[in-house]
């Protein structure tokens, strides 16, 4: 049954999960944000509405801006005259699907019929085929980045909920208003005939809209397709590529941290209120992100350790290369392990309250050095804690990691270290409140590996409690080196099973 879990686990993380967080957090083979200087790329999903995209059509002549409609293939095909006039007008016109329905729910072929119907509706009242793409919700699933090559996947930097009429055209202004700047990439909605949209919402959206085409009027703004969109950010960046420098990332060592005295942070005080701030968009990632851990912690019934708010646990048997503990004892494939989890909720709540990376790192020490001695005492109470050879892990902190007693591996190479290595990225990116920016400084200082502790070792720290430190280091065994900070996470994942 367990097989059947992992299975079905690995499948909607690698399939679904992880290539919706690669595009909107990497950026990868999507285009959301542009590098412009006074322009700003509006565009509309769902449509065309026989109601509601004329008076838009109307409004944008207007005030001479140009849109980017992304259509709903079988709207389009029932509405060609709509289609025709955005096209006569000059708009942009991108694919969202021949029906609106989520590619996670979706065989591979099923999207691809999709989205060639939808072309071939378009083409055959254009004569142009589109070269843009947007999925339903702006999800991909993993082979949407292959078989889409010749289309241009366009997702957004802000969206304001403008489907819900409740929401109202007052408090869509002042959201819209917030965003208005150059290189904002605004999703609106044209149709509200979609599964959970309300069908007068468009109104709304129209009113809204109205007032931010003044606004951008008066501020020399202009509103672009999103192709232009493209061609301005590609020049941009290329003029600025030259200027661009790198930063020297600040690296630690484990131990070193453990016993930092030079130091105005307080490492110990609770997680607090927060220094840095993250928009609806990041909230909203880092909420799916939780949820995604909280159903792993039910499919795998995992056990808290303590109170549960930083580790969890669970005892499985180990299956992969056998492997020399300090005791002198091997660790087999089939021998029980204490297989330990971090909570990354508490670690997203450390960064987005922690003055600096340091100070997260050296919070994070504490709560490995808590949780160890309540993982001794959990050890010998669990029924099956007997059974356990060693305590095992994934981790981003190795630098340091013996003087707590812990051995590092190294991840055998193969196609699940590389995926490791690519979700724990992930990870460190939807939760560190710099996101991929300290990703890709740190790129290739991040470097999983796998930590163990004989069954002992552990037991050694039963009745120890937080004020026994690991003892200073001298100045020279203290200096840093590559690869020595980053975060715990909880990998979510067997590293031996692939």
């Amino acid at each position: 049954m367990e097989l059947i879990l992992w299975i079905g686990f690995y499948f909607m993380t690698f399939y679904a999960f992880l290539p919706a967080l690669i595009s909107r957090i990497f950026g990868f083979r999507v285009f959301m944000r542009g590098q412009t200087d006074k322009e700003i790329a509006l565009t509309f999903d769902d449509g065309p509405d026989p109601v509601y995209t004329p008076q838009l059509l109307d409004l944008l002549k207007r005030y001479g801006a140009t849109g980017t409609f992304f259509l709903v293939g079988s709207h389009a095909e029932k509405h060609p005259e709509i289609v025709a006039r955005i096209h006569r007008e000059g708009h942009d016109i991108g694919i969202h699907n021949y029906v609106h329905h989520s590619n996670w729910f979706m065989r591979p072929k099923t999207v691809t019929k999709q989205i060639l119907r939808t072309s071939d509706v378009i083409y055959r009242i254009t004569g142009q085929r589109p070269k843009y793409y947007r999925p339903p919700w702006g999800i991909v699933n993993l082979f949407d980045f292959r078989r889409l090559g010749h289309l241009q996947i366009v997702l957004w930097t802000s969206i304001f909920g403008d489907w819900r009429a409740r929401l109202g055209a007052d408090k869509l202004y002042k959201r819209m208003r917030a965003k208005l700047k150059p290189g904002e990439v605004f999703v609106l909605h044209d149709c509200g005939r979609t599964f959970g949209a309300d069908e007068h919402a468009p109104a709304q959206m129209i009113a809204a809209l109205q007032r931010i085409l003044e606004d951008g009027k008066r501020e020399n703004y202009r509103f672009v397709g999103i192709a232009e969109m493209v061609q301005l950010t590609e020049r941009n960046k290329k003029g600025k590529g030259a200027a661009a420098t790198s930063d020297t990332p600040i690296e630690h060592d484990m131990t070193t941290l453990a016993s930092r005295p030079d130091t105005n942070e307080t490492p110990d005080a609770p997680v607090g209120k927060p220094v840095h701030r993250i928009g609806p968009v990041k909230r909203a990632i880092v909420g799916l992100w939780m949820l995604w851990e909280s159903c792993f912690h039910v499919l795998f019934r995992l056990k808290p350790v303590g109170n549960g708010q930083a580790f969890n646990y669970r005892i499985r048997k180990y299956t992969g290369q056998p492997v020399l503990l300090k005791d002198g004892q091997q660790l087999r494939s089939g021998d029980c392990v204490m297989e330990m989890h971090f909570e990354n909720k508490i670690l997203f709540e450390m960064g987005m309250s922690s003055r600096s990376t340091v100070h997260t790192a050296i919070r994070l020490l504490r709560e490995v050095e808590r949780a160890i001695p309540d993982l001794a005492r959990v050890l010998e109470e669990d029924p099956r804690g007997d059974k356990v050879k060693a305590l095992y892990g994934i981790s981003m902190i190795h630098r340091g990691a013996d003087g707590l007693g812990f051995q590092t591996f190294d991840l055998p190479k193969g196609l699940f270290a590389k995926l490791t290595n690519l979700y724990l990225r992930i990870l460190l990116s939807v939760i560190h409140p710099d996101g991929r920016k300290h990703v890709r400084k740190q790129s290739e200082r991040l470097s999983p590996k796998i930590i163990v502790m004989a069954r002992e070792d552990l037991l050694k720290w039963k009745d120890r409690s937080v004020k026994n430190r690991v003892p200073r280091l001298s100045r020279a065994e203290s200096q840093p080196a590559a690869g020595s900070l980053a975060p715990l996470v909880d990998a979510g994942f067997d590293a031996e099973q692939a």
